[in-house]
Order: structure tokens, then C-alpha cells, then sequence
């Protein structure tokens, strides 16, 4: 039987770590897409500009058309020999106003941008009054209707904890798993038997007002070890439902177990989520570990 050589370094390789914020609202997501603005596909470009080279940066998490993001992460592969603040800089200078590096960093090789994750926290923002303001419309769900905080907030508690999250699934069966990290889940390992696809852990699930605000801007933050497809924005409308009176509390439950997406309240728009922050150990990450 041949034997098969494991791959060796590339002499000089090093693996980057990029955490970025970005306007989402006029790029179709973050994965690249033939003819259409993206948000890896305009970082893959302004790495060729830079370097030479064009790495396809790996993100945290596939955000679709008109999501934003605060603190995304994406991790990528470069030989050029580029100290990390002058990638900051030079990739500031060439990337569209409406996307910015925050951070850059050489990280372990071994380093995956969404593998490596243990958690992820997403916000969502809703303005709760007839008349929202010009510069905040294309950031937040526009509420003109009353909606009750203490039972947002009932209903948010209900999601903490592991559950089977199918109902508040994207329909599309091809896409309802797709912002995951199964590598890296904390309660699956090689002795464990695998979770249900559409089990995910909820570490945290709050509204709170904006603490600059008035009132009028209600925030939903939710934490957890991995997240389906429109898994945050079903969460926020059918959360929008029973905070309308539409929907009683002891209803959540029941859709939860119905593992259905019929059974679930509407899609809220893309536009008011942001991916707020992703969690890694910090072993996974510093290269003195390697």
C-alpha cells in the first residue's frame, strides 16, 4: 500500500486573523457571488491589490444581503512578509469606506476563522415609533405599533439552553445548517454522539433599551455556540409577535417542539442584524501555542 506523505509547510506561510465591521446594506452577504458586491469578495480583491496574492478569506459566519456586522472575523493564508498594522492601514486605504479592519494579526496555522469558534453573539435593533429617523432606517426594524418589554423578555429566556431550533430554520433545507461550528461546538467531542443538526446552545437571550436612547430603541442580544440560517431573525419575529399581543408566551414552546417553520412568526428584515462578536480560546489563536 503507497504511503501518503502529510502535507508540509509552505516555508514563510503565515495565517492571518482579520476582525472587520461593515455596512451591509449594499453588498448581496459576506460569501462571493459572480457579478455581485460581497463582503469576501471585495477583501479577497484588496488583498490582491496589496500583496499580490489572493487568498479567499474564510469569515466567522456567512451574514446574509443587508446584514451588518460589528466584529466579524475572517482568517486567511499570505506569504508576504507584511507587518500587521501596515495590512490594517494598507487594507483601510483600499477597501470601500463601508467596510474597516479593526484588527489584523498572525495567528496559529492551525486557525479557522469559523472552526475555531466556541461562540458567537448576534444584536438585533428595533425602533419602536411612528416616525423613524432618516439616518437610523436602513439599521433597524421600524416598529409603529406598541410592543410590551417584559414580554419580549419572557419570551427571549425561553430560548436559553439547548434546544432544537428547526422551527425558527431558514425553509431552504440546503441552507438551514449553514452558520455553524460543528468542530468546535463545546458540548461535542469524539466520544460524545452527535447532536441533531438543528441543536444549538443558547448561552445568553436578553432585549434591553438603548442605554443613549430614549425609549424608542429596543436591542435583542443573543449569544450561543452556533446559529441555522435566519435562525436570529425567525427568533425576533415570532419574539415581535408575542411582544404585539399576537402571540401568547406559553406559544413559544409549543413552536419549538413543533420543529416546523410553518409553525414559527415571519422573518424580520435583514437590516436591523448585526454579528456583534465572535469568541475563540485564546489557545487557538496565540502563536506561542503552536
Amino acid at each position: 500500500m503507497p504511503v501518503t506523505e502529510s502535507p508540509q509547510p509552505v516555508p514563510g506561510l503565515q495565517t492571518w486573523k482579520l476582525t472587520l465591521a461593515y455596512d451591509g446594506t449594499g453588498f448581496r452577504g459576506w460569501q462571493v457571488q459572480p457579478g455581485e458586491a460581497t463582503i469576501q469578495g471585495e477583501l479577497q480583491a484588496a488583498l490582491g491589490r496589496i500583496t499580490g496574492e489572493s487568498p479567499l478569506p474564510q469569515g466567522s459566519g456567512r451574514t446574509d444581503a443587508g446584514v451588518h456586522a460589528l466584529a466579524q472575523v475572517a482568517s486567511f493564508a499570505l506569504q508576504a512578509p507584511i507587518p500587521a498594522e501596515n495590512l490594517t492601514r494598507a487594507l483601510n486605504r483600499t477597501l470601500l469606506p463601508s467596510i474597516r479592519i479593526l484588527e489584523s494579526r498572525t495567528v496559529r496555522s492551525t486557525f479557522h476563522a469559523r472552526h475555531s469558534a466556541v461562540a458567537k453573539t448576534y444584536e438585533y435593533r428595533v425602533f419602536r415609533n411612528a416616525l423613524c429617523p432618516p439616518f437610523l432606517a436602513r439599521y433597524v426594524l421600524a416598529c409603529p405599533w406598541p410592543l410590551d418589554l417584559e414580554t419580549l423578555q419572557a419570551s427571549a429566556r425561553l430560548f436559553e439552553g439547548e434546544h432544537d431550533f428547526l422551527s425558527f430554520a431558514a425553509s431552504d433545507p440546503d441552507q438551514a445548517t449553514r452558520d455553524s461550528f460543528p468542530a468546535a461546538d463545546p458540548d461535542q467531542n469524539a466520544k460524545a454522539p452527535p447532536a441533531a443538526p438543528a441543536v444549538r446552545t443558547i448561552f445568553s437571550s436578553t432585549w434591553e433599551q438603548h442605554p443613549s436612547d430614549s425609549g424608542d430603541l429596543l436591542v435583542y442580544r443573543v449569544r450561543g455556540n452556533g446559529f441555522l440560517h435566519h435562525m436570529v431573525r425567525n427568533l425576533v419575529g415570532t419574539m415581535l409577535d408575542a411582544g404585539r399581543g399576537r402571540l401568547g408566551i406559553d406559544e413559544i414552546l409549543r413552536i419549538l417542539a413543533a420543529r416546523s417553520r410553518a409553525a414559527a412568526g415571519p422573518t424580520a428584515p435583514a437590516r436591523g442584524l448585526f454579528l456583534h462578536s465572535v469568541k475563540y480560546d485564546e489557545g487557538a489563536i496565540d502563536l506561542k501555542a503552536e
